[in-house]
């Protein structure tokens, strides 16, 4: 049976890339895996952040806006994201760290089921760690062992994902009759559900609230995307989304990965993207991160592009 088999990446809205850089690259000791821009808008850059060659499941991307404004939080959107760790003891390590580095954080308590530390990078996006407490990971998934993190407290990839939504129903129904989530718990204002049970690594969490609807801006989540294994398969979910009654907003080739995009009925924007063939079908292993790659289609405008774009260093 065809299956989601987890996040495979997440993409936020960040004012300045060289704050944004240091930050996920220096204080969370991720791999910045690919400088890129923007495939829609090429003067944007678009930068992902992730393990070793940027696998899926473990990719933090951001598009840099530096005129756009602050976020208003509300209902209707991406939340927060859970990244994973090893234990409890990389919890201890990691409030301390941010204590030290002055980086915007709570206590160590419990979210969704899992003892976990909520912190905000600095365009205010949340963010929140979870002991994963030893359990297996997914396979794919390469530690970078040029970290500024020692190894037993490294991120590893990405865990419960949460959606603040005015209908809690018809999103969880959509993610269990479409693609086939189950349903861990609920209740009368949460659910969590997991596209593979048992695992964390493809979780959601919708939260119930009514109110305003987010009004997005620097620190917010444009959209989730979910794993998909190749080609074939997008096929397959393109048939299904549709007979469900959604309209595909976006079928694209992105060059790293092939792409689908969707709306559900609260607004929240899905990506479904290949897992292949990957940020390495360009660059070595060791070059990634180290400059600007751009898909072929885009190549004959390096130069005004380049022309176009700051510093990120």
């Amino acid at each position: 049976m065809v299956k989601i088999a987890g996040h495979h990446h997440i993409s936020m809205i960040t004012k300045n890339i060289k704050v944004n850089n240091e930050f996920y690259q220096t204080i969370l000791g991720l791999r910045r895996v690919k400088v890129s821009v923007n495939q829609d808008n090429p003067s944007m850059y678009h930068l992902f952040y992730g393990d070793l060659i940027g696998s899926p499941g473990t990719g933090l991307t951001f598009f840099e806006m530096p005129l756009v404004g602050r976020t208003h939080r509300g209902t209707n959107a991406i939340t927060q994201i859970g990244l994973l760790v090893s234990s409890y003891e990389s919890l201890v390590y990691w409030k301390k760290r941010f204590t030290q580095l002055g980086v915007k954080h709570g206590e160590i308590t419990t979210y969704a089921e899992m003892e976990a530390l909520h912190f905000e990078d600095p365009d205010g996006l949340r963010l929140v760690l979870l002991n994963h407490n030893g359990k297996p990971i997914p396979q794919h998934w390469t530690e970078w062992n040029h970290s500024n993190v020692s190894s037993e407290h490294r991120i590893l990839g990405m865990g419960n994902v949460e959606i603040t939504v005015q209908s809690l129903e018809s999103l969880s129904s959509m993610l269990q009759n479409i693609f086939d989530y189950t349903l861990v718990s609920k209740s009368s204002h949460q659910a969590i559900l997991q596209s593979v049970k048992g695992q964390v690594f493809g979780g959601i969490v919708i939260v119930q609230q009514d109110g305003p609807k987010e009004r997005p801006g620097r620190g917010s989540v444009h959209h989730l995307a979910l794993r998909v294994e190749d080609k074939e398969q997008l096929r397959f979910w393109e048939k299904r989304i549709k007979d469900f009654g959604y309209k595909i907003m976006n079928l694209t080739d992105r060059y790293y990965f092939e792409s689908l995009y969707f709306k559900e009925k609260n607004g929240i924007i899905f990506e479904l993207a290949t897992d292949g063939p990957g940020f390495t079908v360009d660059t070595p292993i060791e070059e990634l991160g180290k400059r600007l790659d751009l898909p072929p289609f885009l190549e004959p405008k390096r130069a005004e592009i380049e022309a176009k774009l700051g510093p990120i260093e």
